[in-house]
């Protein structure tokens, strides 16, 4: 019998399709009420630290560099109060196959598939991960299928995804372009119904797992040089596995007392899925759209429980403008010689802020690059924007408006972080679980939202008196 194939239907077959494109019986993990068992099912992705090690350097994946921005850090410290400044480095995940640290997430991901049998992977995403997953496939001698999130309605894309897709399709993928809306994940269940392919998602336990090596390569690179652990890693935060990971592995690494911050690009008041919205930011990833939501609620991800849970990790959430991203992008080239791309120059330009609050002596990391390309260079991003209608100008950033401008700052000095409110999002979080599963949480539910939130029974306790008083 032929299975309807509309919207609805294709929808509704959703937990079928992920049991048989990824081999996890989500239910397994499952309590019937708002908690799971997280790391049983993290447990699941079957590989050690030291096994995923191997494994990806067999790729060409790992063992990236750990560079210091001695000229960067410099410019932090003559625009700090005297005795700040802190030590800037960056671990250059563009060393890896495909150009980005995503590579380290497709590399477990395809070698599960290759060992599992699967004749082919697909993966979802507009972003590098794409590139990653190609990369790996070939590697592994898979077949490859991107679904992206490319076009507007009127088949107009950002050049930073065009470039995303070029890359895809010159490492042997086939690249399915769609508009943005909800064609995405239903076109992307439909194919992995259709092919029987792997389930290469950025959100499974294999995929965030992968990370965790570069956590811990992190932190034993700055062992071995500096003798201690960094005092603050920044992790450029969309989807929230790269946070996830990272953190994961300096845990792993026994780096307790590094501090985590994300970072993410400000883009509030534009809608990631408006038709509208979609061409007037100049961010793709690591922006507010993707990083508050999935920090807030997870599990909004292609799989049943995402493997990806930031506030689980993070200390610190800070925003920066998308004028200073790319004037960090320019000092990087022109006072360090470093070409590198939008990504992981995000959590640079917070890094360089958050520099002057640390005294000279300390480590801040930026724990990631990526690979720059003809679409992800500064010009390309802001001529479009300019076609857009966006005024671009040098000033100061914090006048900047997410689809009305772009403002460059005219001094250094003007880079600013700006902190989100992290017991916020938190009660968000414990609002939405509570919506979503039961108001009667049980003593485990409550452990879960601990953990979830990154804080204690009195907080979670309070929170859920709060917000059954406000329903």
């Amino acid at each position: 019998m032929t299975k309807a194939n509309d919207y609805t239907s294709v929808m509704a077959r959703k937990p079928e399709v992920m049991l048989d494109s990824i081999k996890i019986d989500y239910s397994e993990f499952e309590s019937g009420s708002i908690a799971f068992d997280y790391e049983r099912m993290m447990r699941e992705a079957g590989y050690t630290i030291e096994e995923m090690e191997k494994m990806q350097l067999e790729t060409g994946v790992g063992n990236t560099p750990l560079v210091e921005l001695k000229n960067l850090s410099a410019l932090a410290r003559k625009v700090a109060p005297e005795g700040k400044g802190a030590r800037i480095f960056i671990k250059d995940e563009a060393a890896n196959a495909s150009g980005s640290f995503k590579a380290r997430r497709a590399a477990t991901s395809c070698y599960h598939a290759k060992k599992l049998g699967y004749k082919g992977v697909i993966s979802a995403t507009s972003g590098n991960y794409g590139a990653a997953v190609a990369s790996q496939a070939a590697k592994y001698g898979l077949k490859c299928i991107i679904v992206q999130e490319c076009y507007d309605s009127n088949s107009v894309g950002q050049p930073e995804i065009i470039e995303k897709a070029r890359a895809c399709e010159a490492l042997g993928a086939e690249v399915v372009q769609l508009t943005v809306g909800p064609e995405l994940f239903y076109k992307f269940i439909l194919m992995l119904e259709e092919t029987g392919y792997f389930n290469a998602s950025l959100y499974s336990p294999f995929g965030i797992a992968g990370v965790e090596t570069l956590g811990y390569e992190l932190s034993m690179q700055c062992r071995q040089r500096f003798g201690k652990d960094p005092d603050v890693v920044v992790a450029t935060n969309a989807g929230g596995g790269n946070l996830t990971g990272t953190a994961r592995g300096l845990i792993k690494a026994g780096a307790t007392d590094t501090q985590i911050v994300a970072a993410s690009v400000d883009l509030s008041g534009l809608h990631m899925a408006s038709d509208n919205d979609f061409n007037r930011k100049s961010f793709t990833t690591g922006h507010t759209g993707f990083g508050v939501p999935f920090s807030n609620w997870p599990d909004r991800s292609d799989v049943p429980r995402s493997a990806a849970r930031p506030l689980r990790y993070m200390d610190r959430y800070v925003t920066i403008t998308q004028g200073s991203v790319f004037y960090i992008t320019e000092c990087l080239a022109t006072l360090e010689g470093i070409e590198k791309g939008p990504a992981g120059n995000t959590s640079l330009a917070a890094a360089f802020a958050l520099a002057q609050e640390m005294d000279e002596d300390k480590i801040i990391v930026v724990q990631e690059t990526e690979y720059t390309g003809a679409g992800k260079h500064v010009q390309p991003q802001l001529a479009f924007a300019k076609d857009n209608g966006i005024k671009v100008c040098f000033g100061n950033p914090a006048d900047e408006v997410p689809g009305e401008n772009i403002v460059l700052p005219e001094h250094p000095s003007l880079i600013k972080p700006k902190d989100l409110d992290l017991n916020k999002m938190r009660k968000s979080l414990i609002k939405t679980a509570l919506k979503t599963y039961t108001m009667d949480p049980t003593e485990e539910d409550i452990k879960f939202l601990v953990e979830e939130t990154k804080t204690d029974v009195d907080f979670v306790n309070k929170a859920i008196e709060e917000i059954k008083a406000a329903l």
